[in-house]
């Protein structure tokens, strides 16, 4: 029987194609990176480097595909992934097919072949499916307002492990690009939020500030997303570059 897949508090996301950023997010101590291959610079060249990075540490390397697409879910996992990150996820039908891309039958679809994967969790090839199969972890982004109406019914697909909800693309959907005290867009958060407390569903916040992490584990979220690699580096620049005006 397969542990349960550990708690993850802390998460950073990489854009940058690079094990070296990756390694050392997962030493300073992330529960977990998620390696964007939505949105960043990373193809399936830097793909299992990154994860391989992580070895070592408590860290968990969690993908983010660009589409819900079983080839890229596939290839994510064996090469040792811990998880998916689904974007652009509407409904409950759309949920329940991405979890059936990370469960092997007769739970979901997953294909058997971590030929590669097995090596980053230090278990053999035979014994990666009893001892890491069951841990794998199905994350689906909140971030449409398709979503937001379905909520309560993407809440109770089994097999989700946490729903992230992405402000800044609910944002732009409902009009108010980056103003998060909009009367629609508090109104979307508050039913997200109310939904998946009541659901029991883990959920996640992006928090950028100490603020906004209190704030947000005071509302019941089990996870914050804490920067992204190449904002926090161009931010540590501009400040440094600062000192010298």
């Amino acid at each position: 029987m397969a542990e349960p897949a550990p708690k993850i508090r802390t998460t950073f996301i990489c854009t940058i194609p690079s094990a070296v950023v990756t390694q050392a997010l997962a030493q300073a101590g992330a529960d977990a990176v998620v390696i964007d291959q939505e949105h960043g610079a990373i193809g399936p060249e830097h793909l299992h480097a990154m994860i391989a990075s992580t070895a070592g540490t408590k860290c968990r390397p969690i993908v983010r595909v660009g589409r819900c697409d079983e080839a890229m879910v596939k290839l994510a996992l064996d090469m040792g992934a811990a998880g998916i990150t689904f974007p652009l996820v509407n409904t409950a039908q759309e949920a329940a097919e991405c979890v059936a891309m990370t469960r092997y039958p007769p739970r979901g679809r997953r294909g058997f072949g971590p030929f590669i994967g097995h090596s980053r969790w230090g278990v053999s090839l035979e014994d990666y499916l009893p001892k890491v199969g069951g841990t794998i972890s199905c994350n689906i982004i909140v971030e449409t307002k398709s979503a937001i109406d379905n909520i309560e019914a993407i809440c109770a697909v089994e097999g989700i492990s946490a729903l992230v909800l992405a402000p800044f693309d609910l944002s732009v959907e409902l009009g108010c690009p980056g103003q998060f005290d909009t009367p629609d867009f508090l109104k979307a958060v508050q039913q997200f939020e109310r939904a998946t407390t009541a659901a029991k569903v883990p959920k996640s916040a992006v928090a950028l500030t100490e603020e906004q992490v209190q704030s947000a584990i005071a509302r019941g979220y089990a996870s914050v997303m804490m920067g992204w690699d190449v904002l926090m580096l161009k931010n540590a620049a501009t400040r440094a570059i600062r000192w010298t005006t």
